[in-house]
């Protein structure tokens, strides 16, 4: 699977051995992390896709990916799908280490993972935040979602995609 790439950022698909490093907090021959990555969210999410994959499978493109800076090869956090779409529907989660923050890059990063939900023919994606979390919630916005409801501590999001036109080129 190839990794997907924005103007700053580079989403790498990661495997088990990879998911498995990051829960561990091991870095691997090759890894580059920034000081502190992963954080307790980026392992809770790895977690979630090692589950998945233990249960089902390979289920990429529909993974967890991990984010690197482009600037200095460093991953900063995660990204990825929670699930498998399901009638045209699949929900997102996201997550950057504290030292990258307020910088946009969760908001880049959700929209080439939007591209690639589009590519694949999906229409809506969602994801959930919790209401204290103002941050999440601008970074969804800034990416396109609107606010559909609230659930207790939770504030649901979403945003329609359209389809790819047939010039649109495959990553």
């Amino acid at each position: 699977m190839t990794e997907l790439r924005t103007p700053r950022l580079r989403l790498h698909p990661i495997d088990t051995a990879e998911g498995e490093r990051i829960v561990g907090r091991r870095a691997g021959v090759g890894d580059d992390w920034a000081e502190d990555f992963p954080f307790d969210g980026d392992v809770l999410g790895v977690k979630g896709f090692l589950a998945a994959t233990a249960a089902h499978g390979d289920r990429r493109p529909f993974g967890h990916y991990r984010i690197t800076r482009i600037a200095d090869g460093k991953a900063i956090g995660g990204i990825g799908f929670k699930g498998q779409p399901d009638n045209g529907c699949i929900e997102v989660g996201y997550g950057l280490a504290p030292s990258a923050r307020g910088n946009g890059y969760a908001a880049e990063a959700l929209a080439a993972l939007l591209g690639l939900a589009a590519e694949h023919g999906l229409s809506r994606v969602v994801a959930e935040t919790t209401g204290d979390n103002v941050a999440s919630r601008r970074t969804l916005e800034r990416a396109g979602f609107r606010h559909t409801d609230t659930n207790g501590d939770f504030f649901g999001y979403e945003v329609l995609l359209s389809a790819p036109s047939p010039s649109t080129p495959a990553r």
